[in-house]
């Protein structure tokens, strides 16, 4: 299942015709380092890699609307933010990662 939230953040990112393709790039490469981050997590506790797998894709979906909302692109990124603070000793790289991509989206001035 978290496969499948990466793969739709993948397929938002390359349908986001108005932005410019060097940030399309950027995420797009950002999104597939954290896959096997993900899988990596979800072997011992799949509910909450699924659980941050969707964050990432709300946080997309958010990120990437052409008309945006008032504080829902925080609003999902500070979800995203404490559903990863308790993986920060047992898979530091996924919060590196994790938090890399949402400096990402927060950046872009979408």
């Amino acid at each position: 299942m978290s496969e499948q939230h990466i793969e739709k953040s993948k397929a938002t990112v390359e349908a986001a015709d108005h932005i410019p393709a060097e940030k399309r790039a950027e995420l797009l490469e950002s999104l597939a380092k954290l896959k096997p981050a993900i899988a990596k997590v979800s072997q011992t506790r799949k509910e909450d890699a699924q659980s941050i797998a969707r964050l990432l894709e709300a946080s997309t979906h958010e990120a990437t609307r052409k008309e945006k909302r008032a504080g829902a692109l925080k609003k999902v990124l500070d979800e995203l933010k404490e559903s990863i603070e308790k993986f920060e000793a047992s898979h530091p790289k996924l919060v590196e990662l994790v938090g890399e991509y949402s400096t990402l989206l927060a950046n872009m001035g979408l």
